[in-house]
């Protein structure tokens, strides 16, 4: 009975959001309540929800301030030197603007949210396109590429979710996968290096003037439509020290001198004392942003109590188990392996919060049933589910805005940019092979 209450549960809370009968966050709590009750644990709930609460709790408090963190530099004009670099050094080469594409895409990807990198490095080179008449495709393709290897990063979107549902630490899943993080990023680049070559040889390298970078880099940091406005530009000095702030804390991060979510509040703390010593702007930044770490956390902890009842009950064990009596002995090992190849296609088909709260969950306890570390699990989930896929996705907002603002359908889009993005995801997921970080 449980496990028949465990697949209601999962194939109720997808077919809610599929279908936009509520939003995730009332799926991810009420759902579970629901069949909790009916399945006579309605007593224990309480301790099983605080239980799921206080697991990701760690996880919630580091995305809140590592969005706030990235947000302010990138309001501090953190990224606007790139900018005005790239489009320099790029010139009227289309394979070199195309190259630069992919650079300005994965530093300011650093932010962890996908919608903010589609505006900034949209608003930022669409006018360089157009001055080249390069293939509004191969800047959607490009920045579709770069933002989604950039997702992997422990604040973005698929570490979190996969690190709150199975009740991870963020380093347990992407500490192992840094050789394949970087193997992406080589990809991309090379990626980017091929379709940029295919344009040259299309257009020719222009001989007309040079862009103003000026008016990109302004429109990046927020000078167009629709785009953010930067509230404060720093000056030379606060540039350097936000540059050597952000280098420090990445490399504390590699090294794991601290816990996540401490670092992050560390670093927010003396970003924001540092860009904004009065009170009323340090007031007016976090009241700009606020509304992006409440949609984000909320999801974290309405995730908690999703996971807490559905462990609880035992509805995840049942599940798991009765799913291990339907696959071979031969494939339980390779399930890993398996999940990493067919979960960015599957990001085409499942929301990523119907992935990672829906499906992660009983991929999990299948594998811990052949004697295969959860966390490998959610490495290979982390490799294409959202991280490689997510900008193809039609269930993904963020698609829409880089496709509204680069001009481009969705269709063009996915047939365009497809085979390299799973191409990414087979880069990656050969190198963890190759690393041990998941089981060949």
């Amino acid at each position: 009975m449980l496990a028949a209450l465990g697949f209601c549960t999962i194939g109720g809370f997808l077919l809610l959001t599929m279908f936009k009968r509520v939003s995730v966050l009332v799926a991810l709590v009420l759902t579970p309540v629901v069949t909790a009750v009916i399945g006579g644990y309605g007593d224990d709930l309480g301790p099983m929800a605080l239980d799921g609460l206080s697991q990701v709790a760690p996880t919630g408090i580091m995305i809140a301030f590592a969005v706030l963190y990235f947000s302010l530099m990138i309001d501090a004009g953190l990224f606007e030197p790139l900018i005005r670099a790239i489009l320099r050094i790029a010139k009227n080469d289309p394979l070199r603007v195309t190259v630069g594409t992919a650079v300005l895409t994965m530093c300011v990807a650093l932010d962890g949210d996908g919608a903010s990198t589609f505006l900034i490095t949209i608003s930022a080179l669409l006018p360089v396109y157009r001055r080249l008449g390069m293939s509004r495709l191969v800047l959607a393709g490009v920045v579709a590429l770069g933002a989604g290897v950039m997702n992997m990063i422990p604040w973005g979107g698929p570490t979190a979710r996969a690190a709150a549902t199975l009740k991870l630490e963020t380093s347990d899943i992407i500490t192992p996968l840094l050789p394949a993080f970087a193997a992406g990023i080589v990809w991309v680049l090379f990626a980017s290096y091929a379709i940029g070559r295919r344009e040259r040889t299309r257009l020719g390298t222009l001989a007309e003037p040079e862009p103003d970078p000026e008016p990109a880099a302004a429109a990046a940091a927020g000078d167009g439509p629709g785009t953010p406005r930067v509230t404060r530009r720093a000056g030379t000095a606060l540039t350097v020290f936000n540059v050597a702030l952000t280098l420090a804390l990445l490399t504390v991060l590699v090294l794991e001198a601290m816990p996540l979510p401490v670092l992050f509040v560390l670093a927010f703390a003396i970003a924001l004392l540092v860009n904004h010593p009065r009170w009323e702007d340090q007031q007016a930044l976090l009241e700009k942003h606020g509304n992006s770490v409440v949609l984000v956390t909320t999801m974290i902890f309405a995730a908690g109590v999703f996971t807490g009842i559905l462990t609880g009950t035992g509805m995840i064990g049942k599940m798991a188990h009765a799913i291990v009596q339907v696959i071979p002995d031969g494939l339980g090992g390779h399930l890993p392996g398996l999940v990493a190849v067919t979960s960015m296609p599957l990001s085409l088909v499942f929301t990523p919060d119907a992935y990672y709260f829906g499906i992660l969950p009983v991929l999990a306890g299948t594998a811990d049933s052949f004697g295969t570390d959860p966390a490998e699990v959610a490495r290979a989930a982390v490799l294409g589910q959202m991280t490689t896929g997510f900008p193809l996705s039609p269930l993904t907002a963020a698609t829409f805005i880089l496709l509204g603002m680069s001009g481009v359908q969705l269709g063009e889009h996915q047939r365009f940019i497809f085979r390299w993005v799973f191409g990414t995801t087979l880069v990656m997921t050969a190198v963890a092979m190759a690393t041990g970080a998941i089981p060949v």
